[in-house]
């Protein structure tokens, strides 16, 4: 399992890391803005579902299977939008940002800290990869 999360980590692109980031960023909102409605979570939910299901359908093609993951993103990001946009409203946000600076600072501090863990994580391996390609040499 950890040589799986890891080889991930290191063959992670940028558009993966892009979504990464908006997940981590939709998670940092919600610890601070949460809201325990069950009405809009159920909403949320109602419209993951509606949604997820027609994007299954226009994304599918015959014959050819459809990754796990690629259908839970498909049911994910409704959620997300829906949850997050009722959350967010009446808390005096700019589009996507909270006003509040330290609201928009633990975001941005969250999503660099991926960042940052994801690109030391690959210089770690390149480094080291490099240095056993030597040793092995030498030997």
């Amino acid at each position: 399992m950890k040589k799986t999360a890891f080889k991930y980590v290191l063959n992670m692109k940028t558009p993966k890391i892009i979504l990464w980031c908006y997940l981590i960023w939709y998670f940092s909102m919600m610890f601070i803005y949460f809201e325990p409605s069950l009405k809009l979570w159920a909403s949320a939910v109602g419209i993951s579902f509606i949604i997820g299901f027609a994007l299954i359908l226009s994304t599918s093609q015959q014959g050819i299977k459809q990754d796990i993951w690629i259908k839970i993103r498909l049911f994910l990001f409704p959620f997300c939008v829906s949850s997050y946009s009722a959350t967010i409203k009446g808390h005096d946000f700019i589009l996507l940002f909270p006003n509040n600076s330290t609201h928009l600072f633990i975001g941005i501090f969250n999503c660099s800290l991926f960042v940052f863990l994801i690109w030391i994580s690959k210089r770690w391996y390149k480094f080291y990869a490099k240095k056993e390609v030597v040793n092995q040499l030498a030997n």
